[in-house]
């Protein structure tokens, strides 16, 4: 009674932590229990049968039963003749057989072919192309999956269609590795394109790992929509400079924009007095707070998958040094600002001199005023004098005639 009970307890958890099968061929995940039931075995001792393992852990065939003890960790038979592999692994991939007697003298035989699995991770584009251009070879991407089990298969897929290399619109680039310590995989597929000229405007682009076992689903990237662009040569550089002329006040902002109409664009390098300046390709020169050492000839070379380097027409630049008659040698219309400069300067004189002779000359006038006044007024004075003497003297002739 004890031991039907302790069987029918390892029975249910069975059920519910592992696998119990009874086919021929068996998938198991990598790291996961498994139970491989022995067909036609009693269900309680006495048992006579016996399990043949011829895995990647055995030179030859390994002999387990239930009167035998445990091979390791890696297996054991059960109670009820089942066989369990608490924790199956790519080393336990191989052939399982078990050979039974019923208690009526019947003999059954159970084979199975174990096969393992690991689940990657999903599949995903690495270094996408930003843009493609009709009528030449582009380079869309490389899916990558990593860490699956058996190594499985990597797919492009076109607008949901699959890509088939043809050694000429699509090709691919293939690699696969396995890690010496897992022996997980990790694929890659470089896929290049040459979409027609005069097709959609926009091209949508997925991979997919497809996994080496049957009834496991494919994974899918994340898709990649890129934009194609009609070829366009290149025909024509020219330079742009700002401001006009290229004549700046020390300390001025001077941009230089290189204009190159091509599709692809072209990388765009600048040079300075015959010199390549070492700098990242770019079509805008800045140069803020413009010194001596900016002062040059300027040009751009653009370049092209499709036709040599073009190199644009040169400008100069050039400063305007304050308090000079006009700007430094070698400025385009440094002549005529050095004229109109001077004239300016001539005028300015003349109107500082007129204003000093005026000054003068009103003074002048002002004094010579002033010192024909002063004799009027001592004239003015000794009439008044003369006057008071007048009138002083009837007045005494009055009092000396009324007196005693």
């Amino acid at each position: 009674m004890a031991a039907g009970a302790a069987v029918g307890a390892w029975v249910l958890a069975l059920s519910l932590w592992g696998t119990v099968v009874g086919g021929q061929n068996v998938t198991a995940r990598i790291g996961k229990p498994l139970v491989l039931n022995c067909k036609g075995a009693p269900k309680k001792p006495p048992q006579q049968l016996e399990w043949k393992l011829n895995t990647g852990r055995t030179e030859a065939w390994k002999v387990l039963s239930p009167q035998g003890g445990p091979w390791d960790s890696v297996a054991r038979v059960l109670p009820n003749g089942s066989l369990l592999l608490p924790a199956i692994g790519i080393q336990d991939e191989g052939t399982f057989r078990c050979r039974a007697m019923s208690r009526k003298g019947k003999e059954t035989k159970s084979n199975y072919q174990v096969r393992v699995y690991q689940t990657p991770r999903k599949p995903k584009i690495v270094d996408p192309a930003s843009e493609l251009m009709a009528g030449v070879p582009n380079k869309v991407g490389t899916c990558v999956s990593e860490g699956g089990y058996p190594a499985g298969t990597l797919s492009w897929h076109l607008a949901g269609k699959p890509l088939i290399p043809d050694g000429k619109g699509v090709s691919m680039k293939e690699e696969t590795r396995r890690h010496p310590e897992t022996g997980f995989f990790t694929l890659q597929s470089e896929l290049t394109v040459i979409p027609t000229p005069g097709g959609a405007p926009h091209s949508t682009f997925s991979c997919s790992f497809s996994p080496g076992l049957p009834r496991r689903r494919a994974l899918h990237s994340a898709p990649l929509q890129l934009s194609v662009w009609e070829y366009v040569p290149l025909e024509g550089v020219r330079l742009l400079v700002e401001p006009e002329g290229g004549v700046v006040a020390p300390g001025g902002t001077v941009t230089l924009t290189c204009e190159a109409p091509a599709q692809p664009p072209p990388q765009i390098h600048w040079i300075k007095d015959g010199t390549p300046l070492p700098l990242p390709p770019s079509p805008v020169l800045l140069l803020p707070e413009v010194g001596p050492q900016d002062q040059g000839t300027y040009s751009c070379v653009a370049t092209h998958p499709s036709h040599a380097p073009q190199e644009s027409p040169a400008v100069s630049v050039s400063i305007i040094e304050t308090g000079e008659e006009g700007p430094t040698a070698g400025s385009v219309g440094g002549a005529g600002l050095g004229t109109l400069g001077l004239a300016l300067g001539i005028l300015g004189g003349l109107g500082t001199a007129a204003l000093l002779i005026g000054v003068i000359m009103w003074r002048r006038w002002r004094r010579r005023g002033e010192e024909r006044k002063a004799p009027e007024n001592q004239e003015e004075e000794a009439e008044e004098r003369a006057e008071l003497n007048l009138s002083e003297e009837p007045e005494a002739a009055e009092s000396s005639a009324g007196g005693p």
